[in-house]
């Protein structure tokens, strides 16, 4: 794609007027956005009305040449960035079948990670210690199968995801609701060239420069579902962002999977409430593989819990919903102090963790 074509791909996303369907519409009617701006004004007015038909035909904005200079920038400041179009033929065929692909893709990776067989892989920013354990080790088990990871970079559940799909040599994805020049969070750079080393991409629908601004994040998840074949949500409250990866990937007739939690925790209201609405209830990386009929030879791989607690009646007492010194103290009928110091060895060998509210919980 040579300058001028590329201009003319920015124009056609970034003029206000131009929304994506009416995007889609021009580009049906006239062809490539080259021939959109070489159309008369009659012609124009005669498919999308006088409004657009002069939004179109009006100067090149000081804004938007700045736009396209900086995205020329960006795109010569690396040799693995590159500007998908609707009409490239590495667009992934994943995202054509949804009603709302986006006109434009910015890539950084390999593009081939965007075509690949891939699952997500979402959850709560405020991720339990076992919600990010499940995280990491389901995307790890999906990674070994071959199949690649996809997330939103966030923290929480996606940075566990990544990091799973790549400590076990798999290619992961990362889809921002940021530019594609602008890692967020920033404490994910690390991360973020970890997935690019590792032979995976990042990719945003968003102009170079745009920072993190709430309302594209939504936006941004329904192109991770788009990309996957199934969307597993690990941890998610009840408000969660994730709720609607889950809701956008059933209307794009993806595959939904939800892990179940403690029915106190606020971490687990969000998956109980996609397994009532019918998402599917896994237990471990297996039953998402073969309920998308992937050949999958993994023995099963129960979620979190800790494997050398079993003979502590003490630790058994404390269950796994998060629970106070004293309510430990009524279970076991120990003395306080024998149960402060077993706290303290417990969280050092990593069986508990300290969480808000003076309270403890098994990981």
């Amino acid at each position: 794609m040579n300058n001028d074509e590329l201009s003319a791909w920015l124009r056609l996303t970034q003029t206000d007027a131009i929304g994506p369907v009416t995007a889609r519409r021009l580009l049906a009617s006239f062809g490539l956005p080259q021939h959109i701006f070489a159309a008369s004004y009659t012609s124009l007015v005669a498919e999308v009305g006088d409004t657009l038909a002069r939004a179109i035909t009006a100067p090149l904005s000081t804004d938007l040449q700045r736009s396209i200079e900086k995205t020329q920038v960006w795109l010569e400041g690396g040799t693995q960035r590159r500007v998908l179009t609707l009409a490239d033929p590495d667009y992934p065929p994943s995202l054509l079948s949804i009603h709302d692909p986006p006109t434009l893709l910015y890539v950084v990776g390999d593009v081939a990670a965007l075509a690949r067989e891939q699952i997500a892989v979402v959850g709560s920013r405020s991720a339990t210690p076992a919600g990010l354990k499940n995280a990491q080790a389901f995307a790890a088990d999906f990674a070994r199968q071959g199949l690649g990871v996809s997330s939103g970079l966030a923290l929480g559940i996606d940075g566990a995801a990544h990091t799973g799909a790549i400590e076990a040599g798999g290619i992961t994805l990362a889809v921002m609701g940021t530019g594609p020049d602008i890692v967020y969070p920033s404490r994910h750079k690390a991360l973020a060239h970890k997935i690019l080393e590792t032979g995976g991409a990042i990719v945003s629908e968003f102009p170079v420069g745009t920072p993190a601004i709430p309302h594209q994040f939504p936006r941004r998840n329904r192109i991770i579902a788009g990309l996957s074949r199934g969307v597993l949500v690990v941890e998610a409250a009840i408000h969660s962002g994730s709720l609607i990866t889950a809701r956008v990937a059933a209307e794009q007739g993806r595959e939904v999977f939800a892990i179940p939690g403690s029915i106190h925790s606020p971490q687990a209201k969000g998956c109980h409430r996609l397994i009532k609405d019918g998402a599917k209830l896994v237990e471990c990386a297996d039953d998402v593989l073969s309920e998308l009929r992937w050949a999958a030879t993994l023995s099963p791989t129960p979620m979190a819990t800790s494997t050398d607690d079993h003979a502590d009646p003490w630790l058994e007492a404390a269950g796994y919903d998060p629970f106070t010194l004293d309510e430990l103290v009524t279970r076991t009928q120990a003395p306080v102090a024998e149960l402060n110091a077993r706290l303290l060895d417990w969280e050092l060998e990593g069986l508990v963790v300290s969480v808000p509210g003076g309270r403890w919980q098994r990981c």
